[in-house]
């Protein structure tokens, strides 16, 4: 039970912490906030998420990366003792990441945040991309190269 536990407040951790760098925190915010209060006084506990919040996007602007795993490590604690000291919260917690996942996975918008490009000399633009298409589709072996 202690594993499910651990990889219950981990999944969390990652979603919640996923979710500070989106559109939809404003939604989650509030949620997690009620969330993990638990007793504890709730703008409290909305401003650590806010500090942490703020913490994740230095981290992800100066490309460190360890102080982003912080955050969620931070986090994943946090939802471990929440989840330990009330077994009964699990189930709340997966209604939770159910209820939001819809909106984590539905935003696909990225961003960038730092391109380097080293070496060589470049007389135009250079476009980074994950993917590039022409539009054109071409039926497999019908392409360029193939007779």
């Amino acid at each position: 039970m202690e594993a499910e536990l651990t990889a219950l407040a981990a999944s969390g951790a990652t979603a919640f912490v996923g979710l500070m760098v989106t559109e939809a925190w404003t939604q989650a915010r509030g949620r997690m906030a009620r969330f993990l209060a638990r007793g504890e006084d709730v703008d409290v506990v909305d401003a650590e998420l806010e500090e942490s919040r703020e913490e994740l996007l230095a981290a992800r602007r100066n490309g460190d990366e360890d102080g982003a795993a912080d955050v969620t490590a931070e986090w994943r604690v946090r939802l471990r003792r929440a989840l330990r000291d009330n077994p009964g919260a699990a189930e709340e917690l997966r209604g939770l990441l159910d209820e939001l996942a819809p909106a984590h996975s539905a935003d696909t918008t990225v961003s960038v945040n730092h391109n380097t490009i080293h070496d060589g000399t470049y007389n135009g633009p250079v476009i980074m991309a994950h993917s590039i298409h022409d539009g054109v589709h071409t039926p497999p072996g019908q392409g360029p190269g193939t007779r």
